[in-house]
């Protein structure tokens, strides 16, 4: 940081610790635990796709070799805000899995020097009565944040659940503190 970014009040953003992601299987049995949600084996990977053939080839190059273990296919899918999503998916469901193959996504991603497009990665739940929940990374922040959105698809949260969720999980993620932060991802791929 320079001095003008210290005058001027600017700070670095947060570096992403990849590593962390490997939290979420111990997480993902305290929330069964508590919450009796249970982890559906899928994990997706947001990203904005920059345009370009080294990009492509990345593309190409990660979901060939997450294929390669013989299991359920990668699939590539895009949203309706124009962000690409890698939907990894295990059979039978598996969140250690899921989160190591999420992992690897985001690590070959950063090693090309694409890490800027990454967005957010999350792994997702489901529980009583339809219930889904997704335990959401911030790439840029380095944080996790419960995104839990109400059964019936008009775009509601379940607010009360995303508390319970971020105070459970308090001590084994980095939660994220400011709720403004705790961006919704409507039908999601991978949720």
């Amino acid at each position: 940081m320079g001095f003008m970014d210290a005058v001027l009040g600017r700070r670095k953003p947060a570096r992403p610790n990849l590593d962390s992601l490997f939290a979420l299987p111990s997480a993902a049995i305290t929330v069964q635990a508590a919450l009796d949600f249970v982890p559906t084996g899928r994990a997706s990977v947001a990203f904005r796709a920059p345009e370009g053939r080294a990009f492509a080839d990345v593309e190409t190059e990660v979901t060939a070799l997450l294929d390669s273990d013989g299991g359920p296919p990668v699939a590539v899918e895009q949203d309706a805000f124009g962000f690409d999503w890698v939907v990894l998916t295990t059979d039978p469901a598996d969140v250690v899995t899921a989160v190591t193959d999420a992992h690897a996504v985001n690590s070959s991603l950063v090693d090309a020097g694409f890490g800027p497009q990454l967005l957010c990665s999350l792994v997702s739940f489901a529980g009583p009565g339809g219930q889904k929940l997704a335990l959401v990374y911030l790439f840029k922040a380095g944080t996790f944040y419960p995104f839990a959105p109400m059964p019936g698809g008009d775009e509601q949260r379940d607010n009360v659940l995303e508390m319970q969720v971020r105070d459970l999980l308090e001590g084994e993620l980095p939660m994220e503190k400011d709720l403004g932060r705790w961006f919704a991802v409507w039908n999601a791929p991978g949720l």
